[in-house]
């Protein structure tokens, strides 16, 4: 894919080294499909070989009313997508392997400015990407995996449990409850919350202490490094757990069932199999 194909995001560069992707798929409140996560990839891989490239901000189109509403699929868009670019897409890597360990192992900061509700994917990779996370009083988190029946992505079952401990990453997940932007900073899922309008400045303000003449870029890419180093093989098991566990949950007559339960706008009956 080349950075002209992009339609899924706005991605932009700025002469002072900060960059950004906006998510920008209004009609879908900002969702991601398996293009927008080729899209995004296919932007990290110029970041890295940009030198003047510094630091990422991710965010949502405001008029997406989203940072993002989660992951996309549809069999219509699919069919619709030039051959060319199908022939990159994974379709059986639903866990997002591929970007997932490409955030792992990207060199320079990313900031992700969470502009509103956040669901599924639209959390679970600012999780495993961001490292340093901001978000908006009046933003919103879900982890709604269990409600469709399935297994968290992104190598969320990895990450979580070090952001809020063991236990309450269980409760996290197993009862998908929303999740306020208060009780998301209580928890530590994000460094700030912050007033609507003083978010995008606030990311901005703190890129800039991330690049030079404010900070040293060298030393920050390599404390990156050192921190994910340790940690990468674990993170990159776990996405292979978690694309196996996708893969059988996907099956199941529970997530049939949630799929209808969530058309037909009723309660959702689960069985257990």
């Amino acid at each position: 894919m080349k950075i002209d194909d992009f339609e899924d995001i706005l991605y932009e560069k700025e002469e002072n080294g900060i960059c950004t992707i906006t998510f920008n798929r209004p009609e879908r409140r900002n969702a991601l499909s398996f293009v927008t996560f080729l899209e995004i990839e296919t932007a990290l891989t110029d970041m890295e070989a940009d030198k003047n490239a510094k630091v990422l901000i991710l965010s949502g189109s405001k008029e997406g009313k989203a940072f993002s509403s989660g992951g996309y699929f549809n069999m219509k868009m699919m069919t619709s997508i030039p051959p060319e670019i199908m022939k990159e897409l994974d379709l059986l890597d639903i866990a997002q392997k591929r970007l997932c360990m490409k955030f792992w192992k990207f060199s320079k900061p990313v900031i992700a400015a969470i502009n509103g509700l956040a669901v599924g994917a639209g959390i679970t990779m600012p999780l495993a990407g961001a490292d340093l996370i901001y978000m908006s009083e009046d933003a919103w988190l879900g982890f709604y995996f269990v409600k469709r029946a399935v297994i968290p992505e992104f190598s969320l079952s990895f990450v979580l449990p070090f952001y809020v401990g063991f236990q309450k990453a269980k409760e996290i997940i197993y009862f998908g409850d929303k999740i306020s932007a208060q009780e998301a900073e209580k928890l530590g899922l994000v460094n700030k919350v912050l007033l609507p309008d003083d978010l995008m400045p606030y990311a901005r303000e703190q890129a800039l202490r991330l690049i030079p003449p404010k900070g040293p870029s060298l030393s920050i890419k390599l404390m990156k490094k050192t921190m994910h180093d340790y940690f990468i093989n674990i993170a990159s098991k776990t996405l292979d757990l978690e694309n196996e566990g996708l893969r059988i949950s996907m099956k199941t007559h529970d997530f049939r069932e949630s799929i209808k339960a969530l058309i037909q706008k009723r309660e959702t009956k689960f069985k257990g199999k």
